[in-house]
């Protein structure tokens, strides 16, 4: 069962935020929205933290992400999704001047 948009936000209720204003037009696990919805405003998100994160990619990770795009079936690329995500919140995340090359 999901979780509601609290759980993984700020949000309270009664605050008058945007994310109150979503779950009251979407709902409190946006089950108001349809998938592909879902998956474009994480895209649009994810782009936008992207270019405020600082440094850049390795070319190789543009390779990665062609990889799996192109060999992974849907639900284990929506299981990367998820991971990726914990990650980027509670992992350990290498500086650009830690980074080694793939071999």
């Amino acid at each position: 069962m999901s979780k509601p948009i609290g759980f993984f936000t700020s949000y309270t209720q009664g605050d008058g935020s945007l994310l109150e204003s979503l779950q009251e037009e979407y709902g409190s696990t946006f089950e108001l929205m349809t998938k592909r919805e879902k998956l474009f405003l994480i895209s649009a998100i994810a782009i936008q933290l992207c270019d405020q994160a600082p440094g850049r990619c390795r070319e190789e990770i543009y390779v990665v992400g062609h990889q799996i795009n192109s060999s992974l079936p849907q639900a284990d690329r929506q299981g990367l999704i998820e991971a990726l995500t914990n990650q980027v919140q509670w992992g350990r995340n290498l500086s650009d001047t830690e980074l080694v090359p793939m071999k």
